[in-house]
């Protein structure tokens, strides 16, 4: 048996289930415990004709123009586990096994096709049509972690969202289906999904699975039965149930709630896996309000907190949540690769290491400092919440040391 897809857990709503004509998105990335994520911004550029750009483990052609991204992503790697755009579409990937073995051989990795996708999508749909292609074109395989000692390789399931809907994707190889939703919950986690309501699929799917002998033609099509291994995919998302009892209340306080629930699971601290890092979106329906993205940068939402992200021209990057640089000396990008794992703790990542021992250590100042932290978050949602609901069009120059300041008063909590 394939060893275990980690449980993230991704989950969307979409008004009347979320607050003010909102679209609510969250994402919990499930790591090996002991990887670092950082977050990372790059601006909108523009490229010469014929190009390449370098990925996780290949090259392929760049675009003539690639939109500013901001990205959650484990700092051995190219692409991202989570992200958003300067266009407010927001992608994040789970690893899922199907009944087709992943390839060990080195192609895209389904973080590298978030990333992808965000910089070459100015929607959702146009983000879903970029991942699809290159799929077709290149393929997905590699290791999925940083170990030098096995391969662990997994087959690729995305949540893309605009303010206007969103878009299931779950893959097998180069073959896929996908669903659009505009309305409700949707929580996608470690496992397929998608049954019989099939909105767009790779046209030579249904003829693939019959050549294989995995449907008849007879039955009604569905995606998860066709694919799954054994009775896999009938059990998902413990959180969604949580979204759903909000009752047309769901924000960002209330996704980051469901995020930082362990004990229904969404919030994964196991031997071998960890929430190493945590996203929420909130994307207004209404174009003229921007879009705010809330990152960790650290792992355990349950002890970190959420801060805001806003897209503007020129804004302020952050060094102290990104990981060192080693460039071509980086052992990832070496072959043989993963011969040795360098440091690549951030200095938020530090501090924060810092702080959870504080938590484990002493409770009472431990609890203290989770206190000052949780009312630093609390500020920030606040203002956010501000910024969404004025009427005036928001300054650039008031956002654009947002998340910047943000960290740097996590920081000084902790010194």
């Amino acid at each position: 048996r394939m060893a275990a897809a980690p449980p993230s857990y991704c989950f969307v709503a979409f008004p009347p289930c979320s607050k003010d004509g909102l679209v609510v998105f969250g994402k919990n990335s499930a790591r090996p415990r002991d990887e670092v994520q950082e977050v990372v911004y790059f601006a909108a550029a523009a490229h010469d004709p014929g190009s390449k750009v370098e990925c996780t483990y290949i090259e392929i052609e760049q675009v003539p123009k690639t939109h500013a991204v901001v990205l959650s992503r484990p700092s051995w790697l190219w692409g991202a586990e989570m992200g958003a755009n300067e266009h407010g579409v927001c992608v994040a990937n789970e690893a899922i096994v199907t009944r087709e073995p992943a390839s060990e051989s080195e192609a895209l990795l389904g973080m590298d096709l978030v990333r992808l996708g965000l910089e070459r999508g100015a929607t959702a749909k146009e983000a879903l049509d970029v991942i699809v292609a290159l799929l077709e074109e290149h393929g997905q395989g590699g290791n999925y972690y940083e170990d030098g000692n096995s391969c662990h390789t997994f087959q690729s399931a995305f949540l893309i969202v605009d303010r206007n809907e969103a878009w299931v994707l779950e893959t097998s190889g180069k073959y896929w289906a996908a669903e659009k939703i505009t309305e409700g919950v949707k929580c996608i986690c470690n496992q397929l999904s998608l049954t019989t309501k099939i909105d767009a699929e790779h046209p030579e799917l249904r003829s693939y699975v019959r050549s294989q002998g995995w449907w008849n033609g007879d039955s009604d099509f569905n995606f998860s039965e066709v694919f799954s291994l054994g009775e896999d995919h009938l059990a998902c998302c413990s959180g969604r149930e949580s979204l759903e009892k909000q009752g047309g209340d769901v924000s960002a306080q209330a996704m980051i709630d469901v995020l930082r629930d362990k004990d229904s699971g969404v919030c994964v601290d196991s031997e071998s896996f960890l929430t190493t890092a945590s996203i929420v979106s909130v994307l207004p329906q209404d174009p003229s309000f921007p879009c705010v993205h809330y990152f960790t940068g650290t792992p355990d939402p349950s002890r970190s907190i959420f801060k805001p992200f806003i897209f503007v021209d020129d804004v302020k990057l952050v060094p102290k949540v990104q990981s060192p640089s080693f460039g071509n000396d980086d052992p990832a990008k070496k072959i043989p690769r993963f011969q040795e794992k360098p440091d690549r703790r951030h200095e938020l990542y530090k501090a924060h290491e810092w702080a959870r021992s504080l938590l484990e250590n002493d409770q009472d100042k431990g609890q203290k400092l989770m206190r000052i932290m949780l009312d630093l978050e609390k500020q920030g949602l606040e203002a956010m919440e501000d910024i969404l609901t004025r009427t005036e069009v928001l300054d650039p120059a008031e956002v654009v040391d947002l998340f910047y300041d943000c960290v740097d008063t996590e920081l000084k909590f902790f010194k």
